[in-house]
């Protein structure tokens, strides 16, 4: 059965990195929380991890020109290092009336056949990287870049009450559409409790 787990120490949610093995989804076999760590270990199975300053002066529910013009530095940056062409901002909130519905889209094991590149400028999100019989959880809190590599099965959970806004980079938008693997592992491991 799966479990329903907190991240962070209940006081301030910070980034969070824990590895199971893909058949044992109850017993972490490495734990981090700080972000040398997080990136040395997500480097070792090609995935980028960064943590950039997300402490840009934006409103509440700021626009995508705000955003993408606070973070325009590192976003030229990462369009050159990766070639992406196409740059958009994603943001969700307690009280959207699609929010289950948008959840349930990506909770189960999906590729895409481009990388998914998911800057956080505020919130959280649950990214699960299911790669050479381990599963990475990588919690992504505000000021986190992940970069998961075209055809990597992952799956994603925003949580019950979803409130995170990222930026998101594509080479090409039709490449992000999922293609779901028809494996059930998602089911076996941990979800967002808030």
């Amino acid at each position: 059965a799966r479990a329903i787990r907190k991240f962070g120490n209940g006081a301030r949610i910070v980034s969070e990195l824990k590895v199971f093995n893909e058949f044992d989804p109850r017993s972490a076999i490495a734990w981090a929380c700080d972000a040398a760590t997080i990136t040395a270990i997500l480097q070792t199975v090609g995935v980028r991890f960064e943590q950039w300053q997300a402490n840009a002066n934006l409103p509440d529910g700021p626009t995508q020109a705000q955003v993408l013009d606070a973070y325009a530095s590192d976003i030229a940056r990462l369009k050159q290092l990766g070639g992406y062409q196409s740059v958009d901002v994603v943001s969700m909130v307690p009280n959207h009336p699609e929010k289950a519905t948008m959840r349930t889209k990506f909770l189960d094991e999906h590729i895409h056949s481009e990388d998914e590149v998911r800057f956080f400028v505020g919130g959280q999100g649950l990214f699960s990287l299911h790669i050479d019989h381990k599963v990475y959880e990588v919690l992504c809190t505000k000021g986190d870049l992940l970069n998961v590599p075209a055809n990597t099965r992952h799956w994603f959970d925003m949580g019950p009450n979803p409130c995170f806004t990222a930026i998101r980079m594509f080479i090409n938008p039709e490449g992000w559409v999922a293609k779901m693997t028809s494996s059930d592992i998602a089911q076996r491991f941990t979800r967002l409790a808030a």
